[in-house]
């Protein structure tokens, strides 16, 4: 009995580590894109807002809201880890699979597929301060070229 109870607490304790550790992450947060500092091929989607939360089972939320080529509101989302495995995407017409690496806080590489084929990959650097992120990606697909950009976000 004793040793469940110590077993059961050294779960909670890890697991609210985890999270904590997740809210911590230079990642988190709310970012604006930065129009002025950022570079976009004709006809790219803008991400005007990404959001990194929290999600249940030490999992991340990532939600992305802006305009497509044709100034059309687009919406996606994703939820998993941090750990180079494919997750799904919901809201995306162009990707249905992403899978994001941790190199170290502030660097995360980003991987995106459709149908299982990886058509694009990308990196995510925030500053050393954290006020700032930038997003390079490209993609591999010549229909997709419109998703080679380097776009900047300031911390809200």
């Amino acid at each position: 009995m004793r040793t469940r109870t110590i077993l059961a607490s050294l779960a909670i304790f890890c697991a609210s580590l985890a999270i904590s550790f997740a809210a911590d992450s230079p990642q988190m947060g709310t970012w604006k894109l930065n129009e002025a500092k950022s570079k976009f091929n004709a006809g790219a989607t803008k991400n005007t807002t990404v959001v990194y939360a929290p999600a249940p089972n030490d999992m991340v939320k990532i939600t992305v809201d802006g305009t497509d080529k044709d100034g059309k509101a687009v919406h996606n989302e994703w939820v998993g880890k941090f750990d180079g495995k494919d997750y799904p995407v919901t809201g995306e017409q162009t990707f249905d699979m992403r899978s994001y690496k941790m190199v170290n806080p502030n660097t995360l590489e980003m991987t995106v597929k459709k149908g299982g084929k990886a058509v694009g990959s990308g990196t995510i650097v925030v500053s050393a301060d954290g006020k700032t992120r930038t997003v390079t990606t490209s993609v591999t697909d010549p229909k997709l070229s419109g998703f080679n950009a380097t776009a900047v976000y300031d911390r809200q």
